[in-house]
């Protein structure tokens, strides 16, 4: 039984199991196989244990069917691949379900979005008279190619770059726990804007600042972690790459009237990365200064601030930058130039860290 244009593949298989058609007739197209196995026979034809496979499709994000005979050659396939991981040595179990759970989440929701905002604008009916349904199809089999050539191609740059960072660290452990920059950048007063603004205001709202973020956060050398409606998480290998995002962030925002004010808080340390994501002390602390923040201001812990000075990206003081200019004048040279201003501010007790210092930071020629 094939898919074809016609549905008399998997059109009767949906009238058998009361299934919509159309969703049938696409999930043929896309998967390019139809519906063959049920679970354990799919497991029993990769050659793994019932209870591997449903590990494997949980963490992929799929939920139990039951023995609904609703599998594809390419499930099998993908079962096989990942056990003859494990069974080669290349990954242990923990590390292939691992590698199944970070793969689902990322492409999930890639394929919600994706539905959601691409194709749904792409099937509006060119024509009155004409459904949804009828448009649906054949764009996403012109659509589906392409897509998946993209696809592939950004993932394969990502994975580029990764590697790069990866086997520049210092050690093995640094692989793993490394020394970065972390910054959170939030809307302020972004609950009350949800009160105030219809959803579809607020959706674009949204999207147009996780869209300026993210391209703002790439074009100067980070890496956009994750994003969370009204704020984002960004990470950096060095203070001053994230110094300067943090500040064209404000510096962005800010002549955008249609944007609430940004705050910024960012630190510099160990950072354990997972799936992704970073986790530990820092980046809690990163967190809790932008909660802190002033509005359109960025503020730095301790070890932010000491970094841009070990780096001469900011001078430890004023007073010091100005004796350092008269003395190159003195002596006819040029005076060392800076990127930024660091500020001290009042320490304060932040909740599950202690007394911090806050710094707030901005660029030099822009010295409070």
């Amino acid at each position: 039984m094939t898919v074809d244009d016609s549905g008399s593949g998997t059109d009767a298989q949906g009238a058998d199991s009361g299934e919509d058609p159309l969703a049938l007739r696409l999930e043929g197209l896309i998967l390019g196989a139809e519906r063959r196995y049920t679970p354990f026979q799919a497991a029993r034809s990769a050659g793994v244990s019932m209870e591997l496979a449903s590990r494997f499709w949980r963490a992929m994000g799929f939920a139990d069917i039951g023995q609904a005979k609703a599998l594809t050659e390419a499930d099998v396939l993908a079962l096989r691949r990942l056990a003859g991981l494990v069974e080669a040595g290349l990954l242990s179990e923990a590390m292939a379900v691992q590698v199944a759970r970070s793969t689902g989440q990322t492409t999930a929701r890639l394929a919600e979005w994706q539905i959601d905002s691409f194709l749904e604008g792409l099937t509006e009916p060119p024509e009155p008279g004409m459904t949804r349904t009828e448009v649906t199809y054949p764009i996403v089999e012109l659509l589906l190619p392409e897509l998946e050539e993209f696809l592939v191609y950004v993932w394969r740059r990502q994975l580029a770059a990764s590697a790069g960072r990866v086997v520049q660290a210092a050690d093995d452990e640094e692989m793993v726990d490394r020394r970065l920059a972390v910054g959170f950048a939030d809307l302020v007063g972004f609950t009350r804007l949800t009160r105030r603004m219809e959803e579809e205001e607020l959706g674009e709202l949204v999207e147009a600042f996780e869209t300026t973020a993210a391209d703002l956060v790439a074009a100067n050398g980070g890496r956009l972690i994750k994003t969370l409606g009204d704020e984002v998480l960004y990470a950096a290998d060095d203070a001053g790459t994230a110094a300067e995002i943090a500040l064209r962030l404000i510096e962005t925002m800010a002549h955008d009237e249609t944007m609430p004010e940004l705050r910024v808080g960012m630190a510099f340390g160990t950072v354990t990365t997972r799936m992704g994501d970073v986790f530990g002390t820092t980046v809690n602390l990163a967190s809790r200064l932008t909660s802190i923040a002033p509005k359109d201001a960025v503020l730095v812990d301790t070890a932010f601030a000491e970094e841009l000075i070990r780096t001469q990206d900011a001078p430890s003081s004023e007073a010091e930058a100005a004796e350092e200019a008269a003395t190159a004048e003195k002596e006819g040279e040029e005076p060392p130039s800076y990127r930024f201003a660091l500020q001290p501010m009042w320490q304060r007790p932040v909740r599950g860290l202690g007394v911090v210092e806050p710094w707030l930071l901005t660029r030099r020629d822009e010295t409070p």
